[in-house]
């Protein structure tokens, strides 16, 4: 079992203050919907009283705190955590069931991610769209987000860079919000201080039917890709690392890009020899 915990962790009261103030929740909010009262709720908070394991289970769902975090509070109250977290390669049948997903979505790009945005795995599809990325990038752990935005990277190829960056420094910034991450609050600083990339793409004003979602669009030597993404995750996930994991998967959002991947696609099956294993 491994659950990195820290050997000192911040008193409980202190903890599940900084929880209720980042739900923006009041004392009297909190304590109702867990059923307890304000005065009960404003002792834990200041340290006079000490939560039943009950309580802590009762707070924390009550303010969606991250199953890492859920186990700080446990630990923080003098109780055993009650999340496990286990490596990805552990987790097998999440494994097989993400491996089956993102498989059954090609010819189009997906792959999975944990919490700071690295690669955990991915159907590999359309080499053409990391053409001219340095491979610093390219090797493991891949960052999802260093790969698309980093000037030495695909950055060049975003047609539509400025809001694309600006999509994923959102994404980011609700990320931390909701779950307190430092790891993402350095992803998003190094992000942040990236140079400007020089003008190799055209910027795009996005418009059309597109227009409810930002698109990610890529130039390749075929034409413009233009892509929606979705995101998923597990339900009621019981294990941390299962709970953190996030998969991304990206639709053609036009009939051109549908054209250029099927063309794309049949170029790289050519490509290969007739004896490479599918």
């Amino acid at each position: 079992m491994n659950l990195h915990m820290n050997a000192d962790p911040a008193p409980f009261g202190m903890l599940l203050n900084r929880w209720r103030q980042r739900r923006r929740l009041t004392q009297m909010d909190l304590a109702g919907a867990a059923n307890t009262s304000t005065r009960h709720l404003s002792y834990l908070e200041t340290g006079r009283a000490q939560p039943s394991r009950e309580m802590v289970v009762r707070l924390a769902e009550h303010l969606d705190v991250p199953l890492r975090e859920r186990n700080l509070l446990l630990l923080a109250a003098g109780f055993a955590p009650a999340y496990q977290e286990r490596s990805f390669e552990e987790l097998a049948a999440a494994r097989q069931a993400i491996e089956q997903v993102i498989q059954a979505h090609k010819p189009y790009p997906a792959f999975a991610v944990d919490r700071h945005w690295n690669i955990v795995l991915s159907n590999a599809v359309l080499p053409q769209l990391y053409v001219d990325v340095a491979a610093e990038f390219l090797r493991p752990p891949v960052n999802a987000v260093r790969l698309m935005l980093h000037p030495r990277a695909m950055a060049p190829r975003i047609v539509n860079l400025s809001e694309w960056r600006a999509h994923v420094i959102t994404v980011l910034r609700q990320q931390i919000e909701a779950r307190a991450e430092p790891g993402v609050q350095a992803l998003l600083a190094e992000i942040l201080a990236y140079p400007q990339v020089a003008a190799g793409a055209v910027e795009d004003v996005t418009e059309g039917p597109v227009r409810f979602a930002t698109p990610l669009k890529i130039a390749t030597d075929e034409g413009v890709l233009s892509f929606l993404n979705t995101t998923t995750v597990f339900g009621t996930p019981t294990d941390v690392t299962l709970s953190e994991l996030a998969l991304e998967m990206l639709f053609p959002a036009d009939g051109e890009t549908i054209a250029i991947v099927s063309k794309l696609t049949a170029h790289d099956c050519a490509a290969r020899p007739s004896n490479t294993d599918q």
